[in-house]
C-alpha cells in the first residue's frame, strides 16, 4: 500500500509540474521578449509588470469558437494537439530532478525519451494532414522531413554522454557526471541542445509554422481550446528539453550550497531564458539553410563528439 502511494504522490506532482513549468516559461517568454522587443502590451496587463498577460491569454483561448472545417478529418482533427502534448508528459515521468527524485527511473531512461519525444511531432503531421488545408499540409510535410533531419544529431549527442558515463540511466547519468565534463561534452551539449530546438521547430527552426508563408502551418485551422493546446505543447517541450540537457550535460542536481532539486530548476529556467533569447536574436532559416546546418554542421559535430568521448574514455580506463 506504501508503495502504491508514493507512486501516486510521484505521478500527481509530475502532473503539476507538467501543468505549472511550462504556463511560467511562457510567461518568461512574454516579458523577455516585451523587454527585447519593447513589446508595450506584455508589460502592462492588468498593471504591475503585466502580470496578467497569461491569464489574458487563457481567457482568450477559452472563448474563442471551437470550428472545424467541413472537408477535414474530424477524429484526426480533434486527437492531433493530444498526440502532440502527451508525449512530454510521459518523458517528464523519468525525468530526475534530484538524488532518486524521478517518478521512475529507468535503466535505459535515455532510450526511452528519446524515442517519446519523437512521437511528438506526430501531432503536427496529423493536424496538418486533418485539416483539408494545403498550407497546414505543408507544415505537416515540414515539420517531418525537419525531425528526420535533427534526430540523428540529436541522438549522437546523447549516445556520446551516455559513453562518457557508461549507462542510459538518467539518474545515473547526473550522478556520474563531473564538472570536468563541461569543455569535454560541450560540443555534444550545443548539438544536443540545437537539434531539441529544432525538433520542437522554434525560432530560427519554425519553418514548418513561418507565419509569413503558411500562416501558422499545421495550426492554420485550430482555435480556442485546441490551439491553446499546441502552444502549451510547446512550451512544454521547452521545460523538457531544457531538463533534459540540464541532466545530461550540466550535471543535473549538482551544485554547492542550495538543495539537489532548486540547482536543477535553476539551470532548467536558465536554459528557457536561452530559448527565448535565441528566438528573439536570430532570423528564420530557409529550408534548405535548415537541411544544410543539420546534415553539414551538426552531424558532423556529433560525430566529432562521440570520437573525443571514445578516446578519453580509453585514457581513463
Amino acid at each position: 500500500m506504501a508503495e502504491v502511494l508514493d507512486i501516486a504522490v510521484r505521478l500527481v506532482v509530475v502532473v503539476a509540474a507538467f501543468l505549472l513549468l511550462p504556463l511560467i516559461v511562457g510567461q518568461m517568454e512574454h516579458k523577455a521578449m516585451a523587454h527585447m522587443q519593447s513589446r508595450l502590451g506584455p508589460m502592462y496587463a492588468g498593471g504591475f509588470h503585466g502580470w496578467a498577460q497569461l491569464l489574458a491569454d487563457g481567457v482568450k483561448f477559452a472563448q474563442k469558437e471551437d470550428v472545424i472545417p467541413a472537408a477535414a478529418d474530424r477524429r484526426i482533427f480533434a486527437i492531433a494537439p493530444a498526440v502532440a502534448l502527451v508525449p512530454y508528459l510521459v518523458v517528464m515521468v523519468v525525468i530526475p530532478v534530484g538524488p532518486g527524485l524521478a517518478a521512475v527511473d529507468l535503466d535505459a531512461g535515455l532510450f526511452f525519451v528519446l524515442a517519446v519525444m519523437g512521437v511528438g511531432v506526430l501531432g503536427a503531421i496529423m493536424a496538418g494532414w486533418a485539416s483539408a488545408n494545403k498550407y497546414s499540409v505543408l507544415g505537416g510535410i515540414r515539420a517531418a522531413a525537419q525531425l528526420m533531419s535533427y534526430e540523428l544529431p540529436l541522438v549522437l549527442a546523447a549516445a556520446g554522454v551516455a559513453m562518457a558515463a557508461g549507462t542510459l540511466s538518467l539518474q545515473g547519468i547526473a550522478e556520474q557526471w563531473r564538472w570536468w565534463w563541461l569543455p569535454w561534452q560541450a560540443i555534444g551539449a550545443f548539438v544536443f541542445f540545437v537539434a531539441g530546438l529544432a525538433e520542437l521547430r522554434r525560432p530560427p527552426f519554425d519553418m514548418p509554422i513561418a507565419e509569413s508563408e503558411l500562416i501558422m502551418g499545421p495550426m492554420t485551422e485550430y482555435a480556442g481550446f485546441r490551439f491553446a493546446l499546441f502552444m502549451l505543447a510547446e512550451y512544454a517541450g521547452i521545460v523538457v528539453l531544457s531538463a533534459l540537457t540540464t541532466v545530461l550535460f550540466l550535471g543535473g542536481w549538482q551544485g554547492p550550497l542550495l538543495p539537489g532539486p532548486v540547482w536543477t530548476l535553476l539551470k532548467v529556467f536558465a536554459l528557457a531564458f536561452v530559448v527565448i533569447w535565441v528566438r528573439v536574436s536570430y532570423p528564420r532559416l530557409r529550408e534548405d539553410q535548415l537541411q544544410k546546418f543539420a546534415w553539414t554542421v551538426l552531424v558532423p559535430l556529433a560525430l566529432l563528439q562521440l570520437a573525443l568521448t571514445g578516446v578519453v574514455r580509453v585514457l581513463m580506463a
